[in-house]
């Protein structure tokens, strides 16, 4: 049995794109242009109303672009406007909007124009390698007009596109003590598209995989489950269908299958022995010495949803998994028993944010 606890919580985020016009278009000539209100907005540490400063928006009506990626501003009013001051059009004709964040350049992907249609995508987009550089990404879709939106404004509901994933451990072993100095997340895929009509994600063909790690102080496990993400935070990554690592039949994963590790040194408690890494473990650390920590590992399986935030707490309590599959001696058990889990769910509820597109005031 396993022992995953996943929490889901809903944070609200924000953001709109550039400029750019195709044809002329009958728009109103006063200072009545289309600004925005802030809600939150978030990444692996959250961004708040207070901190947000810049957000982006995209504008079709019908199948051509108003305007693109346009950077709005926060004022000191708390309403977001650009220095175009796009204007709602003349014939009261629909506006569809498009919005996002961060900027394309902290995503490190580019926001395309789909062609002849209304609606865009981010483009290969690849999860940062460190978790301390991932970010949250973030959408809304609304459509609105003059008549009816000028004064009442636009309502966009912000929600999170990739998964937020945290790592907690615990211990209520009272022969082994069990001290804790990183994390990994073996081999989840990290390369999609994401479609701005659909809300969905469509992953690279080639299933690129990859290991993201992070540090932590040393922690001494306890009754009470700890975060070991470390000073990087928590990780954002892709949605995603996991499939398990299996230490029996694939050791060194040459399927490259997923996995949690953690970075451990157990003991006993009575008389501080160390039981692992091994007595006949001489790999090295990064200074030169003989390893005080090794990685433990469990196989890692389910389905990680956008907009959700799972913590997994790992429970060392009856075991401590198999040795990684990138360790000496990878998928052996460790203490001759396995890490048990157990999976709770809690529903996660919806943060919506009001955001009115209100006339500029000067």
């Amino acid at each position: 049995m396993k022992h995953i606890q996943l929490f889901l919580i809903a944070v609200g985020a924000l953001s709109l794109a550039s400029c750019a016009n195709d044809e002329p278009l009958s728009i109103r000539s006063n200072d009545d242009a289309i600004s925005f209100r802030s809600g939150m907005a978030s990444r692996a540490s959250e961004t708040t109303n207070a901190n947000l400063s810049s957000i982006y928006v995209t504008a079709f009506t019908g199948t051509k672009p108003y305007f693109e990626n346009a950077n709005y501003v926060k004022g000191s009013d708390s309403f977001f406007t650009s220095p175009a001051h796009y204007k709602w059009l003349e014939n009261d004709e629909t506006i569809q909007f498009f919005a996002y964040a961060p900027s394309q350049d902290e995503l490190g992907a580019d926001v395309i124009i789909k062609d002849n249609a209304a609606g865009m995508q981010l483009e290969s987009f690849s999860v940062a390698e460190d978790i301390a550089d991932q970010v949250d990404f973030i959408t809304a879709n609304a459509s609105g007009t003059r008549k009816d939106n000028e004064t009442t404004g636009v309502e966009l509901t912000f929600d999170h596109r990739l998964s937020q994933i945290e790592i907690q451990a615990k211990s209520e072993n009272p022969t082994y003590t069990f001290k804790v100095t990183g994390v990994r997340i073996g081999r989840p895929q990290y390369v999609g598209t994401f479609d701005f009509n659909t809300n969905t994600w469509t992953l690279d063909d080639w299933h690129d995989t990859a290991v993201y790690t992070s540090t932590c102080d040393e922690t001494t496990l306890s009754s009470t489950p700890q975060s070991i993400m470390g000073k990087s935070g928590n990780a954002m990554l892709m949605p995603q269908t996991l499939t398990a690592w299996n230490p029996v039949n694939d050791p060194d994963n040459v399927a490259r299958e997923a996995y949690l590790s953690v970075l451990v040194q157990i003991s006993r408690t009575d008389n501080g022995f160390q039981m692992y890494p091994y007595s006949d473990d001489t790999t090295k650390d990064s200074t030169g010495n003989i390893r005080k920590f090794g990685w433990v590992s469990i196989p890692l399986s389910g389905t990680w949803e956008q907009g959700k935030k799972y913590i997994y707490t790992l429970d060392f309590t009856e075991g401590a998994g198999n040795v990684d599959p990138d360790d000496p001696h990878p998928g052996e058990p460790v203490l001759g028993g396995d890490i048990k889990f157990k999976v709770d769910v809690n529903t996660w509820t919806d943060a919506d944010q009001d955001i009115p597109m209100l006339p500029v005031t000067k």
